[in-house]
């Protein structure tokens, strides 16, 4: 079984609720659709009911079972508004700019997953928002998890007819919030990122702080980043299987790990992969995509209260059903 169909069997053990803000993209629709057919996850769709319902007709896209909610109309309009106040007055926010931000579909959203009284679990948006518009409010509203010192984002990556990883499968991490991590933060990321891999894969993670340099074979102020957040890593998790700083052969492949990096904890066989910024993470999640046709699921969010998810702008509606089914088994836990 595939990861992907992996993940959508555990989300059917225990059915959450995700709400997708950006009902008015077909895709997001499609989406729904997949999602409803297949029944992992119940879906709140938020906007004008009206205009939903005729793109779905328009497009022959069946949506019935997904509930539409409409900010305008919906009867916690104003218990969001001055929810949103509440969190944000010590920041300036006045109740009528809260009042027009709880209009906004992400926004509300939002605080529909923040309302305990509500069936919301969770939230995935992004594909027509950018990164900056779907974690702000997340952020804002939701803030960050308690154990958590630092909200990531990481991809998961699968592979096809590959034998490195975790049968193909890796996490990539930092590869779409964090630009430029100080090691402390890189060190955070990849906790995070660890975590991650054990929750959504299963396995035991091991973690490889990638570089252009192995062991020291070349040094600078970039390798020193990596060389020093690997150490705060190992003194802060001495259990997880983690080494760096390692290039990138040296970290999936095993006799290349021999040569480069012997006695590895992790002997060439990663299956976490943390990037040292977010131009190498970014690059090397679309190239493994592109070019090894693997599927890419994320941006998918780490250390925030409740799950929350990105999408690439330029994602599939099944990149976006399969980021549902991620999203709901984030929120089982």
């Amino acid at each position: 079984m595939s990861f992907i169909e992996t993940i959508k069997t555990r989300a059917r053990q225990q059915i959450k609720t995700i709400v997708l803000p950006e009902a008015t993209d077909i895709r997001t629709l499609k989406a729904t659709e997949v999602v409803l057919k297949e029944k992992y996850a119940d879906i709140i769709l938020v906007g004008n009911k009206e205009e939903i319902i005729n793109i779905a007709k328009t497009n022959n896209i069946n949506i019935e079972g997904a509930e539409i909610v409409e900010q305008q109309t919906s009867p916690n309009y104003e218990k969001y508004a001055n929810l949103l106040y509440e969190l944000r007055k010590h920041k300036g926010m006045t109740i009528e700019q809260a009042k027009e931000l709880a209009l906004d579909p992400v926004y509300f959203g939002m605080l529909m997953v923040k309302d305990e009284e509500t069936k919301a679990d969770g939230l995935v948006s992004g594909a027509i928002h950018s990164t900056a518009d779907t974690l702000r409010p997340a952020l804002q509203i939701l803030k960050t998890a308690p154990d958590t010192k630092l909200v990531s984002a990481f991809f998961v990556m699968v592979v096809p007819d590959c034998e490195y990883g975790s049968n193909g499968t890796f996490i990539f991490g930092d590869s779409g919030l964090n630009a430029n991590p100080n090691p402390e933060e890189l060190s955070e990321i990849a906790i995070s990122s660890s975590k991650s891999f054990k929750q959504l894969v299963g396995e035991e993670p091991k973690v490889a702080m990638l570089s252009y340099s192995t062991y020291g074979s070349a040094k600078s102020e970039l390798t020193e980043k990596v060389i020093e957040a690997t150490k705060l890593l190992k003194e802060k998790e001495p259990d997880l299987k983690a080494d760096g700083e390692l290039q990138l052969d040296a970290a999936i492949i095993p006799e290349v790990a021999k040569s480069k990096a012997p006695n590895s904890p992790i002997a060439g066989e990663a299956n976490v992969l943390i990037f040292p910024d977010l131009d190498a993470g970014n690059i090397g999640y679309k190239l493994v995509q592109r070019l090894a046709k693997a599927e890419a699921y994320g941006p998918l969010c780490q250390g925030i209260a409740k799950p929350v998810n990105d999408l690439s702008r330029g994602c599939s509606y099944q990149d976006i059903a399969g980021v549902i089914a991620i999203t709901a088994v984030q929120a089982q836990k």
